[in-house]
């Protein structure tokens, strides 16, 4: 069923790194949400007014909700499929991050509603209907919610879209609330026990909750999120299989939206070695990240004296020596530079995340280290802060 909704509303479905493709991916899983969620809305609700049921009434407008998000999601696909203009040389791709932002605020807003809605019912209740044909409109809603989920979740991981995880997840959640809503409109008839307004009161709270992480998934990018192991692993091999790369350091991944994204790093090589071939080296590794998978990358060259065994062997000591300090302690672009009365060790030192000391104690601590061994080297130390997870 999926793959014949994808080649029957999208051309050139397999080029899911095209913007438009990408966009008509979106908009079909929107449309087909919108759809589906007024559907269940129109009845449920009607089962519900005519039950009495809080609780199913309260999963009905959960239902509106959705179809509210998806109508903002596919506003949301649709702007961040915009080019890049002379206001904005990045594109537009955000505007999915702030359509999701907008999705969960309508998922407090109704979360906040059921809960006091169903607050009263427990305050002053009424009597619940339960027929059949209550159990059949939620075992119907649970069955399509839980294609619903299959279907974006396969569309989401097609084209990478964490917006589209996200409605997954929802219509999961909804197959949740849904059995939760049925299981009691059993209980009650079978007991006698009436638990229409503790359920709606369930749900309401699973909505919130579902709201409160929707919310934090898409804040995350619009702040800078740090990428993820898998990408910063990608971009680390990649460069490293380059002939001539003897590191890399300083990556920066900036997040202008999803299949907008832009890097650049610190790429060590001989500096022995001829420039025009390490630029060379350089350009064919951008060129690459570029074709292969549609990011920008910058890279700049770090010379690196490799001829000189003193220098070499400084560099691996201190290197395993602010291991000492924290494991996580990495040192750079270190070089030498004699003078009549000491010796200038000029290096950079990134620091990890959650360490104690200050920049200042860090350098004291690593010239104090340094001096033991070297009374006449002088450290001349810059500390970096990481940009990735992990360092």
């Amino acid at each position: 069923m999926v793959d014949l909704l994808v080649h029957r509303f999208i051309e050139n479905a397999d080029d899911t790194a095209n913007p438009a493709v990408r966009n008509a991916y979106g908009t079909l899983a929107s449309t087909v949400g919108i759809v589906c969620n007024v559907l269940l809305c129109v009845g449920k609700g009607a089962i519900g007014l005519f039950a009495g049921s809080v609780s199913i009434v309260a999963d009905a407008v959960n239902n509106l909700s959705d179809a509210s998000s998806n109508v903002v999601s596919l506003l949301g696909f649709h702007m961040a499929g915009r080019p890049a203009d002379r206001e904005h040389p990045y594109g537009h791709g955000r505007y999915e991050y702030l359509a999701g932002m907008v999705v969960a605020v309508l998922v407090l807003v109704i979360g906040v509603e059921l809960v006091r809605s169903s607050v009263e019912k427990l305050v002053d209740p009424s009597p619940t209907e339960f027929s059949p044909a209550v159990a059949i409109v939620l075992v119907a809603s649970m069955l399509v919610k839980a294609w619903m989920m299959l279907f974006n979740r396969t569309l989401g991981r097609l084209i990478g879209s964490v917006t589209l995880e996200a409605t997954a997840m929802d219509s999961r959640n909804d197959v949740i609330t849904t059995g939760a809503v049925l299981a009691a409109a059993v209980v009650s008839a079978l007991t006698g026990v009436d638990l229409d307004g503790w359920a709606g009161l369930a749900v309401g709270c699973f909505i919130l909750w579902s709201g409160f992480g929707l919310m934090r998934e898409t804040i995350d990018p619009l702040l800078g999120r740090t990428p993820s192991d898998e990408l910063v692993r990608h971009i680390h091999d990649t460069i490293m299989g380059y002939p001539g790369v003897l590191g890399t350091h300083d990556l920066m991944v900036h997040d202008y939206g999803p299949g907008r994204q832009f890097a650049s790093a610190h790429v060590e090589m001989a500096a022995e070695a001829s420039p025009l071939d390490s630029h060379d080296t350089l350009d064919n590794i951008e060129r690459e990240f570029l074709e292969r998978d549609g990011m920008h990358v910058v890279l700049h060259y770090d010379p690196i004296v490799t001829d000189d065994p003193q220098v070499c062997d400084l560099r691996n000591w201190i290197a395993q020596q602010v291991k000492v300090i924290d494991p996580e302690l990495t040192i750079h672009d270190l070089r030498c530079v004699p003078g009549p009365t000491h010796t200038n060790v000029i290096f950079d030192c990134v620091r990890p995340h959650g360490l104690a000391m200050s920049d200042d104690e860090l350098r004291g601590t690593i010239s104090g280290l340094v001096k033991s061994r070297h009374p006449g080297y002088d450290c001349v130390i810059t500390v970096d802060r990481s940009y990735i997870s992990g360092a």
